[in-house]
């Protein structure tokens, strides 16, 4: 699978926007160099990271530990609070996909009904 450095930059720089920091205050709440920070922000160098300099930048933005490793290998992130995933098992990360797109879809189906009975097409 293909690592997507670009939309780990467009992620780590909407975080870094919402809570109004610099890339010096993510440098060093995350104690990762801001030569690095300054790379992966602009997306400058692509090259291979080390998971805990992603961890370290992720749980800085108060993000899970694992946010920015799922969005670079294009996994649906997961939220504060759940456990660690085995990112390595392609089976789990491949279900959660799956497990997060068939919530979406029952929402907008729930979405759909709601709105056919409201405008009295409903066939029940």
């Amino acid at each position: 699978m293909s690592e997507d450095w670009a939309a780990v930059a467009k992620a780590i720089n909407e975080r870094v926007n919402e809570l109004g920091w610099k890339q010096r205050e993510l440098a060093e709440r995350s104690q990762v160099s801001q030569a690095i920070v300054r790379e992966i922000q602009n997306h400058t160098v692509e090259r291979k990271r080390s998971d805990r300099t992603l961890e370290a930048l992720a749980v800085a933005l108060g993000l899970h530990p694992q946010h920015l490793l799922a969005v670079l290998h294009g996994r649906i992130p997961p939220t504060l609070g759940q456990p660690r995933e085995n990112m390595e098992d392609a089976v789990s990360a491949r279900l959660a996909v799956i497990e997060q797109r068939l919530t979406q879809i029952t929402e907008q189906l729930a979405d759909l009904t709601e709105l056919l009975r409201r405008n009295g097409t409903s066939r029940d």
